[in-house]
């Protein structure tokens, strides 16, 4: 994994944004503000939806797929920035596809690569090189529209995967996304495709799937109500994360499966074995694995 260097800031003229929720929101909101993109157009699913973006200034306007109006925006669009679950990509790039230029750089911002790399290359085919994948590594426990934020990704990580060869990006195909994400604020990366599902994986899947496990293990009890409104600090941190987007969470998880059940595996072995230690009051052996954890944690957390 390797940082990118400061670019100039290179101005957008017209983008077209998939899906205006917090993490396209949060995009085009910061290109606004920092003079980098001219207009914004937006395509999503529900109009209310569209309206609320337009007047929250994520967007300039929007139009609807299968529209004289929306062939010609995604004709005219400089990037594409598809930031829908990633379990439409096949369904919003087929759409696409028919209208689009050969200047244009398709990009993303989805939590998996290798399954949007390869619904790209099933729907894009020759075009595939004009697809740059990226992945904001930023978020809230909201979603939709009005929870964009300007400053979302300021001195958040931003990964790059160029595509593997003999499908590969330009440099100058690369330097526009990544100037894009800088402009917004980010800490841009580049990180080879295959090694980036493996690693969120573990730091992101899983641990969004241990949440929405433990909200609902609560939530099953008989004594639920009890518990939540005893719960503290540590369950509602642990837990924030269950509140975001379900479907997002529910595409990221059938589209990274293996890894994440390859982890999930380790993960509850893991826990298996800290069961048993309790179960048998192994009180020196509990005592390792916690300040084996706590040494850890506190060292990862200096610089975060």
């Amino acid at each position: 994994m390797k940082l990118y260097p400061t670019l100039p800031t290179q101005p957008i003229q017209n983008l077209l944004l998939i899906g205006a929720g917090l993490i396209g929101g949060s995009l085009t909101l910061a290109l606004k503000q920092a003079n980098a993109v001219q207009r914004v157009t937006g395509v999503g699913r529900r109009e209310s939806v569209m309206r609320e973006a337009v007047q929250l200034n994520l967007i300039d306007t929007f139009v609807t797929p299968n529209t004289p109006e929306y062939a010609h925006a995604v004709a005219n669009a400089d990037i594409i920035v598809l930031a829908m679950p990633v379990g439409q990509t096949q369904a919003v790039l087929r759409e696409l596809l028919p209208h689009l230029a050969p200047h244009t750089i398709i990009t993303d911002a989805g939590s998996t690569k290798q399954s949007v790399y390869n619904d790209a290359l099933a729907v894009l085919g020759t075009k595939i090189n004009q697809l740059v994948l990226a992945h904001p590594i930023a978020g809230r426990e909201l979603n939709g529209p009005a929870a964009a934020l300007a400053d979302l990704y300021v001195g958040k990580k931003i990964m790059v995967c160029p595509l593997p060869k003999p499908a590969h990006n330009t440099a100058e195909q690369i330097s526009r996304v990544v100037s894009m994400w800088q402009a917004a604020g980010g800490d841009v990366y580049e990180l080879d495709l295959n090694a980036h599902d493996a690693i969120f994986a573990a730091v992101s899947h899983v641990p969004h799937v241990l949440a929405y496990a433990l909200m609902n293990h609560v939530a099953d009890d008989a004594l639920s109500d009890d518990k939540f409104a005893m719960a503290g600090a540590g369950f509602r941190d642990f837990t924030r994360i269950a509140a975001a987007s379900p479907e997002m969470w529910r595409d990221v998880c059938l589209n990274n499966r293996d890894a994440i059940v390859a982890d999930l595996d380790t993960y509850l072995a893991h826990a298996q074995a800290l069961r048993d230690k309790i179960m048998d009051s192994d009180s020196e052996a509990l005592l390792n694995e916690f300040t084996r954890a706590s040494e850890k944690r506190l060292a990862w957390g200096k610089d975060k």
